[in-house]
């Protein structure tokens, strides 16, 4: 049986493109054109998949939201249908996030300069996905940390993506180790940030308790 990935639609290479010079020289610095060339087609030849930049920006960054709250999803169904200890589901949400920032850098890019170029119907609804994609980390952080109080967890959820989402300001290519050590690395330190949080809760309660 072939494992091999299908080959990416024509609309998928547009994007992928899109995101790559979006990212490199801005929003406004690249022409419908020069995407085309990317790709090997014409820059009026995108108006069959796009309306314009506009749109394939719109698909980008509301595309991404979706399939981070969908992947999100999915991990929690696969380790609720296993048993999965929330410990276990939580280093699975990570290890998704983890394959995002790494694989996806332009489209953190993208969403750090651009979000406010959307319509705001489409950026409520990027809003909108984030949000839920939030509130399912929230509700493991606290299964795992049960000391940490809602607002708290949603602080480290919002600190710990901040540090995922660093991957485009690491270094220039190359200056980062492997992949999997990269990986690794960034693996190690999300779980640090959360557990030092509750380390921290966990004191703040034994010295209010000595205070009374």
């Amino acid at each position: 049986m072939s494992t091999q990935a299908p080959a990416p639609t024509r609309r998928e290479q547009i994007l992928k493109e899109a995101a790559r010079l979006f990212a490199e020289r801005g929003f406004h610095g690249v022409g419908v054109d020069e995407i085309g060339a990317a790709v090997g087609i014409s820059g009026p030849g995108l108006y069959r998949h796009f309306a314009g930049k506009e749109a394939m920006l719109a698909e980008l960054l509301v595309g991404i939201s979706g399939r981070l709250l969908t992947g999100g999803k999915r991990r929690t169904a696969e380790a609720t249908e296993a048993g999965d200890a929330p410990a276990a589901l939580l280093d699975s949400l990570i290890e998704g996030h983890i394959d995002f920032a790494l694989d996806d850098r332009p489209l953190i890019i993208l969403h750090d300069r651009e979000l406010d170029r959307l319509r705001d119907t489409d950026r409520k609804l990027v809003r909108s996905l984030q949000r839920q994609y939030v509130e399912l980390w929230v509700e493991v952080v606290r299964q795992v940390y049960p000391g940490l109080t809602e607002a708290e967890a949603r602080a480290c959820v919002h600190a710990v993506f901040g540090l995922l989402n660093s991957t485009p300001h690491l270094g220039r290519p190359g200056a980062l180790p492997g992949r999997e050590a990269t990986a690794a690395l960034l693996h190690r330190l999300a779980l640090g940030a959360f557990g030092a949080a509750h380390d921290a809760d966990g004191r703040a309660h034994a010295s209010d308790a000595l205070d009374r």
